[in-house]
């Protein structure tokens, strides 16, 4: 006797498939890293104009009792103003657009339908489909640096309040915040608040708050928090890192790069071996150039398969032999005595990593020589114990899963054979750990009572196929964002891609002392 099994009914059939991020688990180390020595800062804050006015709504709230819901349409209705300050995309600077500033524009006509625009129920059909807007990416951020205290949801005043003339700076714009509709002619006179106008009181108040000084540019570690004063140290390993390698038009992490990563001058240079996060920033750096390869390889790899539909889905031996054809001829152990070399005679490290992304050019095999290289950097005694410890990952007790130990250890095992196979067994190790990965966030979906799968990949019938195509972009260091702050603020200036620190930003970061 048979039965069919139905049910239950209640859930759907099948497995529920989303988009997930970080498909092999590699950025962990360098995302705990930067969280240590660039605390208060996101790669995804730009302006110091938003720190300002969060600080005075938050001053704003205090003063009238607001609740969390009050607060919150105080934000998005801000937040859809400042955004409006420049909706004349004629007349903007492009350097300066504002946060949701696309979403604003069109309703924008002969006034502002600003509730409409910050309408907190349809959400899709707003400036942001966030239920806090773009407090979602500065909340964060501003609780750490202490400009805004957040209790029961809603905002006041942080450790570093808000300063009256700041107040007064947003007082208009608060002020518009409690009309549906604003005339043009009316938002045109909050003007002052606009990204691009400077506020010189502005900048002296947030160059105290980020750089961890007080009025006049003196730093006293005993009235600052950790994290301000690790936050100051990086502010100055990266103006040190300016006066020593501006000229070079790298931008601001490769300038950084070339001071602390490579060469000696972390241990030589007076400024630089008298800051200890120099030697975190070495092994940060480093292990970012790892973690980016595996993102681009992995990309690259996703990028051959079909989708669900098509005809070009991939066996495994087929993606084996995908990287393994394009690896050169000879063993491992060649490839490695072909590599740059990763010290001088004298023990300066030498950068090898630029040098195989200058040569190599964006292909699979770039990618694989500098996990070779971080393999390479990862043996004691070719770093520091301090750059070390950033580098392989602080707290770890044993090797992770692609990590450059890992990859160490392939090298050993693989150092006779065929470089080919070495870029098979890559392929096999990135199938492995994004199915561990991808099961490791396995979730019910509570709007179908089944289960999800946070993956790109999926295998059926021993045949892979993808949902999407995954990025290869690196991980952010936030240095480009602490760099164009400092801009902001006065302490660095920008001219012809040459980087500068100027007077200003010698005196607050010491960066001549």
């Amino acid at each position: 006797m048979t039965a069919d099994v139905q049910g239950p009914a209640w859930a759907l059939e099948g497995l529920g498939v989303r988009s997930g991020r970080y498909p092999l688990a590699v950025e962990g180390p360098v995302m705990r890293a930067v969280d240590r020595l660039v605390p208060g800062m996101s790669t995804v804050t730009r302006y110091i104009r938003y720190h300002s006015m969060y600080a005075a709504i938050a001053a704003h709230a205090e003063r009238h009792a607001l609740d969390r819901a009050g607060c919150r349409r105080m934000v998005r209705r801000c937040e859809v103003l400042l955004a409006a300050l420049g909706h004349d995309t004629e007349t903007a600077d492009t350097a300066w657009t504002a946060h949701g500033a696309d979403g604003v524009r069109r309703f924008c006509t002969e006034e502002l339908e600003l509730a409409r625009a910050a309408d907190e129920e349809q959400l899709t059909r707003s400036y942001s489909p966030r239920r806090w807007g773009f407090w979602d990416q500065y909340g964060g951020p501003a609780t750490v640096l202490g400009t805004v205290e957040v209790h029961k949801g809603a905002l006041g005043p942080g450790r570093h309040a808000c300063p009256a003339a700041i107040r007064d700076l947003f007082a208009p714009l608060l002020s518009l915040a409690g009309q549906d509709v604003v005339p043009l002619p009316d938002l045109q006179r909050a003007g002052q608040a606009a990204l691009e106008v400077p506020f010189p009181e502005e900048q002296e108040w947030l160059t105290g708050v980020l750089t961890a000084t007080a009025a006049g540019g003196a730093h006293a570690p005993g009235d600052w928090e950790a994290s301000d004063r690790t936050r100051r140290a990086t502010f100055r390993i990266l103006g040190r890192a300016i006066e020593l390698h501006g000229a070079e038009r790298r931008g601001y992490q490769e300038t950084l790069r070339s001071a602390v990563a490579f060469g000696e001058e972390p241990t030589t240079d007076p400024v630089l071996s008298s800051v200890p996060e120099s030697a975190g920033w070495r092994g940060l750096l480093l292990r970012h150039y790892s973690v980016g390869a595996w993102r681009r390889l992995w990309a690259a790899l996703v990028a051959v398969v079909g989708s669900r539909d098509g005809e070009a889905d991939r066996s495994a031996e087929e993606l084996r032999d995908w990287l393994a054809h394009q690896a050169p001829a000879g063993t491992v152990r060649r490839l490695l005595g072909e590599l740059p070399p990763l010290k001088s005679p004298e023990g300066r490290l030498m950068p090898a990593e630029r040098q195989i992304l200058e040569q190599g050019g964006d292909t699979p095999m770039t990618d694989v020589l500098l996990l070779m290289v971080g393999a390479l950097r990862s043996r004691e005694g070719h770093l520091t114990d301090d750059a070390r410890a950033v580098f392989l990952g602080r707290g770890r007790r044993s090797a992770e899963f692609l990590d450059p130990t890992w990859i160490d250890g392939l090298l050993t095992d693989y150092a006779d054979r065929q470089a080919g196979d070495l870029a098979a067994r890559l392929v096999d190790d990135m199938l492995a750990q994004s199915r561990r990965v991808a099961l490791g966030k396995l979730r019910t979906d509570p709007a179908t009572g089944g289960l999800k799968i946070f993956s790109r990949l999926h295998l059926r019938n021993e045949r892979y196929f993808k949902t999407g195509d995954e990025s290869g972009s690196g991980i952010g260091t936030r240095i480009p964002q602490l760099g164009f702050f400092g801009q902001q603020l006065g302490l660095f200036a920008v001219q012809d891609g040459r980087h500068t620190v100027t007077a200003h930003g010698r005196d607050v970061l010491e960066t001549d002392r």
